[in-house]
């Protein structure tokens, strides 16, 4: 018969970690609701984000986004190689952006747009052995260095009153320098195989920039970034599925007076581990 002083330890490791788990329900649940009603209560008209550009790098999180991690430093390195097509909307905004928004009102474009990037980022990270909040405590920075290229092309006819003008010819543009600093801060917690995040970020816009030119490492404008995050993981069976969203407000950029509007972005992820050192799975955003 297991003694009446290890029954109440028993009993109150029970109670503590069922209102531990309460706890941080309820704070997940509040952050997502305060995210959702600053959405939906904002009055202004949301903006496009400039050039087709925005903050957040798609993908940022992945497989085990909420789950804990070794305590002390870390170094991540990622390489970052981007292809991208547009036309429509997207190619006429590059076009009066680099004209310092010298276009006609009526333009009828037929233009394309063709960018390409490559960069490494570094991004030094350190996590606290200390609990905060009962949670782990990790900060970051981030910053990447590389190359890009940018090619915009076609047909542009301005109609100005009686008159009409076409102009056909392509503009290119290409250069090394930096991309903008990335801090984070985030506050995870655990509990069997469910894990919970909430993180907060921001962008330091120090970034190789220029208007007047197609080819930018950077976005010229301050921007803050918040959401929550969950990873289900099951050691015993290797499953694991994660899911990251949040809302991204953007300061104006003041070499164009244009500020985006408030971004949502979703990131998840899920994988099958074959080894504890081997993965495979699918991720994907929103």
């Amino acid at each position: 018969m297991m003694p009446e002083c290890c029954v109440r330890r028993d009993l109150a490791a029970m109670v503590s970690r069922r209102s531990f788990g309460r706890w941080h329900r309820r704070l997940f649940y509040g952050v997502t609701s305060l995210a959702v009603a600053t959405l939906t209560a904002t009055p202004n008209v949301s903006w496009a984000d400039e050039g087709g550009v925005g903050f957040w790098l798609p993908g940022e999180f992945g497989s085990l986004a909420a789950a804990p991690q070794v305590p002390g430093w870390a170094l991540g390195i990622i390489n970052i190689y981007e292809s991208e097509r547009a036309s429509g909307a997207v190619a006429a905004a590059r076009e009066i952006t680099i004209n310092g928004g010298k276009v006609p009102v009526n333009v009828n474009l037929n233009l394309n747009l063709s960018a390409r990037a490559d960069l490494v980022l570094v991004a030094p990270t350190y996590v606290f052995a200390t609990p905060v909040f009962g949670g782990q405590l990790a900060v970051s920075m981030a910053g990447a260095a590389g190359y890009a290229s940018a090619n915009l092309s076609g047909t542009l006819t301005e109609s100005v009153g009686g008159l009409t003008v076409t102009k056909q010819g392509e503009i290119s543009d290409a250069r090394f320098g930096f991309a903008d600093l990335y801090p984070q801060v985030s506050l995870r917690w655990n509990n069997g195989v469910n894990s919970w995040m909430i993180y907060g970020m921001g962008d330091i816009p120090v970034g190789t920039y220029d208007s007047s030119r197609l080819a930018n490492l950077g976005i010229n404008h301050g921007a803050a970034d918040g959401g929550v995050g969950y990873t289900y993981f099951d050691p015993k069976t290797g499953h694991e599925f994660s899911v990251v969203t949040g809302l991204t407000y953007n300061l104006i950029n003041p070499a164009t007076s244009y500020q985006n509007g408030i971004d949502w972005h979703l990131d998840w992820a899920a994988s099958q581990f074959l080894t504890k050192q081997v993965q495979v799975g699918v991720l994907g955003y929103f």
